[in-house]
């Protein structure tokens, strides 16, 4: 059983690391960014070097993450993954937190070394205004390097995460190839919308407060070949 998230990662977007990985969409705002497996992995890399670098975060440490679900979330999350670090979403001594704006006041109690907020702007553009004793994770992230050679250990957190994962495709049907379109507003679990197709060498279009009407020429134009909704 796969029990390394960054090698799932890695492996998922060796055949072909220019082929869409990641389509994100929220018909909210009517945002929709795509990322390569070779982008994403440059966010990835440059998150864990930001954690391995600046925040001084070492391997079984802990880091919060209160992010709804997003492509930054998902460079977020694999970036803390990458670096093997445990990542929590309840009150507790973290070495780096990383927050959205609208969640930062619930954040304050938090004891973090290092704390990052996210405004998730559909283009990654750094914040005009951050907040008291936060740093903009995107201005933040840039200067770090493109490269970062994970820890190749396994381990237990990301054995039971993957395990999860496995069983998700396996009920879905998913296989390497495929390509899933995810509802994260009624499934926001990374699990279901990030590890799930990863573990199965699938792509994702992940989808945030999806219009029903626009779901079927969605799928279509996207080529999907699942749907979790």
């Amino acid at each position: 059983m796969a029990d390394n998230i960054a090698r799932v990662f890695a492996d998922a977007i060796a055949p072909d690391p220019t082929r869409p990985l990641l389509t994100w969409y929220d018909d909210a705002t009517g945002e929709r960014t795509e990322l390569s497996g070779a982008t994403l992995a440059n966010w990835v890399a440059k998150t864990a070097n930001l954690l391995a670098d600046e925040a001084g975060a070492a391997a079984g440490d802990a880091a919060g993450v209160l992010l709804p679900p997003h492509w930054q979330t998902a460079a977020v999350l694999l970036g803390c993954w990458s670096a093997k670090l445990t990542v929590v979403d309840t009150p507790g001594p973290v070495e780096a937190l990383f927050v959205a704006v609208d969640r930062v006041d619930e954040a304050a109690g938090w004891p973090a070394g290092e704390r990052y907020a996210l405004a998730l702007d559909p283009f990654a553009l750094p914040m005009r205004q951050v907040p008291a004793g936060c740093t903009d994770f995107v201005s933040a992230v840039r200067g770090h390097g493109d490269h970062f050679t994970p820890d190749p250990s396994g381990g237990e957190a990301d054995a039971a995460l993957l395990a999860r994962a496995a069983a998700r495709a396996t009920e879905l049907g998913l296989t390497r190839g495929d390509r899933l379109l995810v509802d994260v507003t009624a499934h926001p679990d990374p699990v279901d919308w990030l590890l799930t197709p990863l573990t199965a060498g699938a792509s994702v279009v992940a989808c945030a407060h999806p219009d029903p009407a626009r779901l079927e020429a969605r799928s279509t134009t996207e080529k999907t070949t699942h749907t979790l909704a």
